[in-house]
């Protein structure tokens, strides 16, 4: 078994920046592709970055140019660096993984519990 917990998130005025964490925990595991979504009330959860295994990365158009995804393979560890925030910026954020676990083997995506950011004066 395998989960996900989010940090980082919280108040910021428009303009300003923030960076989010997401450390994967548990045993006998390995993760692939990662990346963050976020979501609104009443919206559906979106993809705001990827990035894969081997440091390749891709951005939702809203984002690219203000947020930078990142990973530590050593840490189990993604981080998403926001700078220019907006405030249509304003959601939960979501890590995602596509993780591996062995003993018994089984591959699926996790999801961590959401870290709230709020983007107001």
């Amino acid at each position: 078994q395998v989960q996900l917990v989010e940090s980082g998130g919280g108040l910021v005025q428009p303009g300003g920046s923030l960076r989010l964490s997401c450390a994967a925990s548990g045993s006998n595991f390995s993760l692939y592709a990662m990346g963050w979504y976020r979501q609104t009330p009443g919206k559906q959860r979106d993809l705001v970055a990827a990035i894969t295994s081997g440091g390749s990365t891709n951005y939702a158009d809203s984002v690219k140019g203000r947020f930078t995804i990142s990973r530590d393979n050593g840490k189990n560890t993604v981080y998403l660096q926001m700078n220019s925030l907006k405030p249509e910026d304003t959601a939960v954020y979501y890590c995602n993984a596509d993780a591996l676990v062995t003993m018994p083997w089984s591959r699926y995506t996790i999801w961590g519990q959401g870290t709230q950011v709020t983007v107001s004066s």
